[in-house]
């Protein structure tokens, strides 16, 4: 794994963002997984500066957002749809039939599962994945367990994930869903290039078990470690226990 440490989280997204930017500029059909969660917020706002600046230009891009919460319509401002639009997708020339997403109101899950994976490849496979980690070292919705899934699938969350995105419910843990769905590990590990980045103090015990701790699904993010080309961007503080 390649490790970068910058100062702070804005050093962190001024650098991804401008390397982004250049990767559309050699390839502007370029395919894009993509987060959500506090973590990346920064890096999505300095993309929209970038377009604003005539600086990047995401019409022929396309998107794969990693996870959604079950039960949550896309319309519902707490789904990580609504989450997209509001941070990035509003602010950018990304074509809306360009960005996907899961549907966390499927009336069946499995088959759209399915259909996710069969989108990604018919796009012809990630070319970026960016990631965020949770404190648990889960990395999507794939959470802690004896075993993974491989694929895109349906997961039931961890208090200590519903607690992490109590934010969006107003600090309501009670109205965060139970259940989500996810891209599996070795969806993610397909992508030919992947990102993590993880910011803050309260990150930096699951990044020195993601970096140097052994493999295993005890820390899903540690999986990363088999990726050819895996980047792990931090700032100082989410470094400090390497």
């Amino acid at each position: 794994m390649r490790v970068r440490v910058l100062a702070t989280p804005d050093a962190i997204a001024r650098m991804l963002a401008r390397d982004i930017a250049r990767r559309l500029a050699r390839n502007p059909r370029l395919v894009l997984g993509l987060p959500t969660g506090l973590t990346p917020i920064p890096f999505y706002r300095e993309l929209a500066r970038l377009y604003r600046a005539g600086r990047v230009d995401f019409s022929q891009a396309t998107t794969f957002n990693l996870d959604e919460f079950v039960g949550l319509p896309s319309s519902d401002p707490r789904s990580y749809r609504a989450f997209m639009q509001r941070y990035m997708f509003d602010d950018v020339n990304l074509p809306s039939r360009r960005a996907h997403f899961l549907d966390g109101m499927a009336a069946d899950i499995d088959r759209e599962c399915v259909r996710y994976e069969r989108a990604i490849a018919r796009a012809g496979g990630i070319d970026v994945q960016i990631l965020g980690i949770g404190a648990n070292g889960h990395i999507g919705f794939n959470e802690p367990s004896d075993a993974l899934q491989a694929r895109t699938h349906h997961t039931h969350l961890r208090d200590a994930t519903r607690r992490a995105n109590a934010a969006l419910f107003g600090g309501r843990l009670a109205d965060v869903p139970h259940q989500a769905l996810s891209m599996g590990m070795a969806t993610i590990l397909h992508a030919k290039r992947v990102v993590m980045i993880a910011t803050g103090a309260s990150k930096a015990r699951s990044v020195a078990r993601m970096v140097q701790g052994p493999v295993t699904p005890r820390v899903p993010a540690s999986f990363l470690q088999l990726h050819r080309y895996a980047e792990v961007w931090l700032d100082r503080a989410a470094a400090s226990r390497l």
